[in-house]
């Protein structure tokens, strides 16, 4: 299993740690297989009843919608990734461009990296391209039982000139990490205080495992502002770390836990449900404009897209903005085929069945 104890790196070489994992992550989500295996997101299992006469001009279909009182063309979020090592920027500022253009909102990886060494701060600089929309810095919340702490995440989200700060929960795969950080005691109390002084909301994202409703009802009496419940059925980070492990035991293990987690239909109707009022985000495993417009019914205000953007962002603006616009096409044809006028309407439709 991993090796989470022994002679503590220097500051340089945990830096360079750091770097080099980042960089792994994105070769390893780029060319290895990562889905989760054994579980699904739930949401093959719900289907709309068309709408043969929706009473509505297609032209009239409004997806806007907003974060924190600042608005936003669509509903839709490019989910936390990367940036922090070389490369990165370039990617983060193709995400970022064509998110300014399309009205998206965005998040970044870990920025623990920069504020640790500020000379990778320039891979998380996007307000140059992205001056408009919302932008969210990132740490990880173990992170808080590691030295970090208010001043840390201000610092984060100072970098990145962000409108609020994500905090990521990602337990199992620290565990899975060679050098990964396992002490996730008491860590509520910190998040909460995390919440009540940082100058900007904070959000609280799983990183593919999902988010139960009792857990959402323990972040949200935290002061949390938003829940991205990152469910099971997408990327799972176990499988990652598995191609990253040299100890056959560990990668053995990994591969018992490609079926961990909860389905992220699951997951939302789940933290919904617990909390009528809370801005809730659905991300994991969401292929296509049409398993958002079902994750929205289910109960999410916005639907979050990862990996599913990363090759598009290696390869160029011109291929992010292809596969944005398709999905906002979709997203508004599966509106049209239920006669849902706005994102609110598409919330409370009544269309949305399990089979």
């Amino acid at each position: 299993m991993p090796q989470h104890e022994g002679t503590n790196p220097s500051h340089e070489e945990a830096l360079g740690q750091i770097e080099r994992r980042k960089a792994d992550h994105i070769r390893i989500c780029l060319e290895e297989t990562v889905q989760a295996a054994g579980i699904t997101t739930g949401l093959e299992r719900y289907r709309f009843m068309h709408q043969a006469l929706p009473e509505l001009d297609f032209q009239e279909i409004d997806i806007s919608s907003s974060w924190f009182g600042i608005p936003v063309d669509t509903p839709f979020l490019v989910s936390s990734m990367t940036g922090g090592s070389e490369g990165t920027d370039r990617i983060n500022l193709r995400l970022a461009a064509i998110a300014e253009e399309r009205g998206w909102a965005m998040g970044v990886g870990s920025v623990r990296a920069a504020v640790e060494n500020p000379s990778l701060a320039s891979t998380f600089k996007l307000r140059n391209v992205a001056p408009t929309i919302p932008l969210f810095a990132n740490i990880g919340a173990v992170q808080l039982n590691m030295g970090m702490g208010v001043k840390e995440c201000e610092q984060a989200v100072d970098i990145v000139e962000a409108n609020a700060l994500i905090l990521h929960l990602n337990a199992l795969q620290e565990v899975f990490q060679p050098e990964g950080d396992v002490n996730f005691s008491q860590l509520l109390f910190k998040i909460e205080e995390v919440c009540r002084k940082l100058s900007v909301p904070v959000g609280v994202k799983e990183v593919g495992w999902g988010i139960a409703g009792d857990t959402a009802r323990q972040l949200a009496d935290a002061g949390v502002s938003f829940i991205d419940v990152a469910g099971a059925g997408g990327t799972s980070w176990s499988q990652v770390e598995k191609f990253r492990s040299h100890h056959a035991v560990q990668r053995r293990a990994a591969e018992a836990f490609a079926d961990w987690g909860i389905p992220t239909a699951v997951s939302v109707q789940a933290v919904r449900q617990e909390l009528p009022d809370l801005k809730v985000v659905a991300s994991g495993g969401i292929r296509h404009g049409v398993d958002a417009a079902k994750s929205i019914a289910l109960g999410a205000d916005a639907v979050g897209f990862g990996r599913s953007l990363l090759q598009a962002a290696v390869s160029s603006e011109e291929e992010v903005n292809d596969v944005l616009k398709q999905v906002e096409l979709e997203l508004r044809i599966a509106m049209f085929g239920v006669g849902a006028r706005t994102i609110r309407e598409l919330q409370q439709t009544k269309r949305l069945i399990k089979i």
